[in-house]
């Protein structure tokens, strides 16, 4: 296959919106002044914002998916890189992604709580078709498989438990105080659809690194709800219920691909 210039606008843009996830980040996390993250929307972002917010530690993870992906948009910049197939079918939704993971800060720090929950559910459905357009052409290396399907499926693996986290933290300031005495029931609710959700995307997509994603906020919403407030001991049991049956679900589907590979 020969480059294009479409090829060379492809990779300037994904360069340009890796440049904009940062500067959003830290706009939106108060690099430049103002809240943190845990501050913004009245405290309804932190890890005390609803019966189902990972705790503080878990958002760690967050170090990890924005080196994963600097590294990515250095190594996709490359001339070799140029005509891939894979960066010809995924890169521009990469981009997108990129896009919305900064706008999602932007959002949190200047407009509505609801309006964040737009963003991120936007960002789960383009880090999902990234993940189905994965699956469709095989990594041609180690390189391809880290910077590629390792990096997206961590991003897409938190961002889901973060979507959850979100939503719940708006449904919690909005929903009438009496529905909160009913919190473990409908939180327990949320996880088990959590865990059907992650258990099959992890055996048809046969990746592990979206379940490792999931379970690792799953594990850290258990101990918030375990030792921090509010405490709820059914939820976090539940949580960490979920986390086993999606890393279970995540290495039965790791152990068919490899099968199906040889």
């Amino acid at each position: 296959m020969n480059s294009t210039g479409r090829d060379i606008v492809r990779q300037s843009t994904i360069t340009a919106a890796a440049v904009f996830m940062i500067i959003g980040a830290a706009v939106g996390g108060g690099a430049f002044g103002g809240e943190s993250v845990a501050e913004l929307q009245d405290g309804a972002l932190s890890a005390q914002g609803s019966h189902l917010a990972p705790a503080g530690p878990a958002f760690a993870i967050w170090t990890l998916i924005y080196l994963g992906l600097g590294a990515y948009t250095i190594w996709q910049a490359l001339p070799a890189q140029r005509d891939s197939s894979r960066q010809r079918a995924i890169g521009w939704w990469v981009a997108g992604s990129m896009v919305l993971n900064g706008l999602w800060l932007v959002t949190a720090r200047f407009l509505s709580l609801v309006a964040t929950v737009v963003v991120i559910a936007a960002l789960l459905i383009v880090l999902a078709r990234i993940i189905v357009l994965l699956g469709r052409d095989r990594a041609s290396g180690l390189l391809d498989l880290t910077l590629f399907d390792a990096v997206m499926g961590l991003h897409f693996g938190w961002v889901t438990i973060a979507t959850v986290a979100n939503t719940a933290a708006w449904l919690t300031q909005t929903l009438p105080d009496g529905l909160g005495q009913q919190a473990d029931a409908w939180g327990i609710g949320v996880l088990v659809v959590v865990a059907a959700i992650g258990a099959a995307s992890a055996l048809v997509t046969r990746r592990l690194a979206p379940a490792l994603a999931t379970s690792w906020g799953l594990v850290w919403l258990a101990v918030g709800r375990f030792g921090g407030e509010p405490e709820s001991i059914p939820i976090g049991a539940a949580a960490l219920i979920a986390a086993a049956v999606i890393v279970g679900a995540g290495v039965v589907g790791l152990v068919r691909s490899r099968r199906s590979a040889r």
